[in-house]
């Protein structure tokens, strides 16, 4: 279905009605998604904590409009972002890199708006539909609108199509809208070339979004589902090392290979590998079928494993408890019964330092510890294991967060700030906090996760 006026129409109703409804191998550049959040540093980990346990909350508990839903990062301090080329000729827009979801999609058309955002959408980078010869609009009765909206009977989604003449049908996908934990985007699903740096991909499907709220860029989503890039593109593997968070805002970033090896200028590395499993659920389960499930076995600080009750460790009959890996997610979250044991573990091992209970109550994360008048300052290790044998032995900068000059946090997160902890989803979702200077490999041909800590430049 080419793109003609009635897409401009579209676009025009769309915008007018949304907000009554919302008040070989691949290189790409990884780097930082930049935003105005605040440099203070009691307000920044706590935003990063309120961050993460939204995000955790939309991963355990989905919401199920009449249409299709997936999970997405917020867009704020601590996303990781990359550029991608669409359209003909290309037109460069960044996007969030995000393997807790699927769908696609970008700022589109000159009008995006974004509410409850720090930039206008006027500032935001836009892709513009009539600038690119090769862009359609992915028509209703095309199979691929079942991977944005679920059902497979087109009578439900294609109304104006009337049998037998369904196969001249010209009406379009309907639109989407997504939802996720502190915000939402809604448009139309387009069908556009991808221009790689060594390569083009046609009739990728990609969300053009018009509406969004606390969403200035668009989402590039790697996970599991057949709407991801990884699953358009066939890709076998993807890679990336995650840089410091020392190194926000400054414009330097790594990248991301696809179907290659990640190559840190030195000789290739030897990765610890552990199975990628999958949620008994899927895919009956849609918002299970994206993430990465792993084996974690036990988590050990300072040498002594930590009590966790064995069904939050593996995925039930009914789909919950189990680890997933989500770039999307900040800081690491662990269900209440998980946190409360790791917490305990470093609480009866750390005595040297004294807690801090007023700032755990002012940013949100504990334990919080005071070391001022301390030269030296050590924490007892913390240990994930892994089905297989595989063991990611945490540097201390990647689970304690200094707080000023005088205390150090653990950055992790529970969903105890909230209240109640539903037994429900994923009981641990390991977060890119946690991974920076680790290169990972998401080997999707041979159904497994790799990792190996390493200085990411």
């Amino acid at each position: 279905m080419a793109l003609n006026s009635s897409f401009h129409l579209f676009v025009s109703i769309l915008l007018f009605l949304l907000p009554l409804i919302f008040s070989t191998s691949t290189t790409i550049p990884l780097t930082f998604f930049h935003s105005s959040s605040t440099r203070d540093p009691y307000k920044h980990l706590s935003h990063l904590a309120s961050l993460s346990i939204s995000r955790a909350h939309h991963i355990k508990f989905p919401q199920k409009p009449s249409i299709s839903t997936t999970p997405l990062a917020p867009h704020s301090y601590g996303a990781y972002s990359i550029s991608l080329n669409f359209g003909t000729p290309p037109q460069s827009i960044p996007f969030i890199m995000d393997t807790g979801s699927d769908f696609v999609w970008f700022p589109c058309t000159k009008r995006y708006t974004c509410n409850n955002c720090s930039v206008t959408g006027q500032e935001i980078p836009s892709y513009i539909p009539k600038a690119s010869s090769s862009v359609q609009i992915l028509g209703c009765m095309n199979p691929k609108c079942t991977w944005i909206h679920n059902t497979t009977d087109p009578s439900t989604r294609c109304k104006d199509c009337q049998l037998p003449n369904s196969a001249n049908c010209k009406q379009m996908c309907p639109p989407y809208l997504i939802l996720y934990g502190s915000g939402s985007t809604s448009g139309l699903t387009l069908v556009e070339t991808l221009d790689l740096p060594n390569k083009k991909v046609p009739n990728v499907v990609v969300g053009c979004s018009l509406f969004s709220t606390h969403q200035p860029a668009g989402i590039a989503g790697f996970g599991r589902g057949v709407s991801s890039i990884p699953s358009q593109l066939g890709i076998k593997k993807f890679s990336y090392c995650l840089l410091s968070r020392n190194y926000d805002d400054s414009g330097k970033s790594s990248n991301l290979v696809l179907d290659g090896a990640y190559n840190s200028g030195k000789k290739t590395a030897i990765l610890s590998y552990t199975p990628l499993l999958k949620n008994p659920l899927v895919p009956e389960t849609k918002s299970l079928s994206v993430y990465y499930y792993v084996g974690l076995r036990k988590i050990t600080v300072g040498g002594q494993k930590v009590k966790i009750p064995y069904k939050f460790l593996i995925p039930d009959d009914k789909g919950n408890g189990g680890t997933i890996v989500d770039s999307g997610t900040t800081l690491s979250y662990m269900s209440y019964d998980v946190f409360e044991s790791v917490l305990k573990a470093f609480s009866d091992q750390v005595k040297y330092f004294k807690r801090d209970v007023e700032i755990e109550t002012q940013i949100g994360l504990k334990p919080c510890f005071n070391i001022s008048g301390h030269e030296k300052v050590s924490f007892p290790d913390l240990i994930f294991h892994f089905k297989g044998g595989a063991e990611m032995k945490l540097p201390l900068a990647n689970y304690f967060a200094g707080v000023g000059n005088d205390v150090v946090c653990l950055a992790m997160v529970s969903s105890n700030f909230y209240g109640s902890d539903l037994f429900n989803g994923p009981s641990i979702i390991l977060g890119s906090f946690q991974m920076q200077n680790y290169q990972v490999e998401f080997d999707l041909k041979n159904e497994r996760f790799g990792f190996k800590q390493q200085l990411c430049k």
